[in-house]
């Protein structure tokens, strides 16, 4: 075994990796974030609100339903409002994860700028440089961030001892091939 083949990724290579992904992501997460809270504090606001308009609305007025149906109405009162408040919590929890998986693919779409490709082309070491080339699949493309992603799981996941071990098997059937 020649010492290309043992060679493993470094926590160097990861490093610069993750360094790189924090960059080219960093803003889409600080925007996603305040975007989250900002909504948050607006709708923990509004069923404040919404519960305090519950609390308020008297159904004496409704005296021609009967007086069991008002107190009825009355007694649970509450329980409608605090429903409509969990309805259209998840409702806008749900809106919200939609915008920021919309938004996380949009990060993943963004190719990669010239100095980070600078950084990652010099610094990576040659085995996760291979991880990087398998994970680029659109070669016509240029990179993208969703590359970088896929070669850091593919890091992470010993794709280049994975790699390794096709390239030592291929060279051995191309071998016995040109034996017989």
């Amino acid at each position: 075994m020649n010492s290309e083949q043992t060679r493993h990724p470094s926590r160097q290579d990861h490093a610069i990796l993750r360094t790189a992904l924090f960059k080219l992501t960093a803003t889409r997460k600080i925007i996603v974030t305040i975007v989250i809270a900002v909504v948050a504090l607006a709708w923990y606001d509004l069923l404040n609100r919404l519960l305090a308009f519950g609390d308020g609305i008297d159904y004496a007025g409704l005296h021609v339903m009967g007086a069991e149906a008002t107190a009825l109405m009355q007694r649970y009162n509450p329980f409608f409002w605090w429903a409509l408040v969990a309805l259209s919590t998840v409702i806008i929890a749900y809106f919200l994860a939609l915008f920021a998986r919309a938004s996380m693919r949009t990060a993943r779409g963004r190719p990669i700028d010239e100095a980070t490709f600078a950084q990652l082309s010099n610094g990576l070491s040659a085995p996760a440089l291979e991880v990087l080339l398998w994970a680029w699949q659109e070669r016509d493309e240029p990179l993208r961030v969703a590359d970088l992603q896929r070669a850091r799981d593919g890091l992470r996941a010993d794709r280049a001892g994975k790699l390794q071990r096709a390239a030592r098997q291929r060279a051995a059937l191309e071998q016995a091939r040109h034996n017989d």
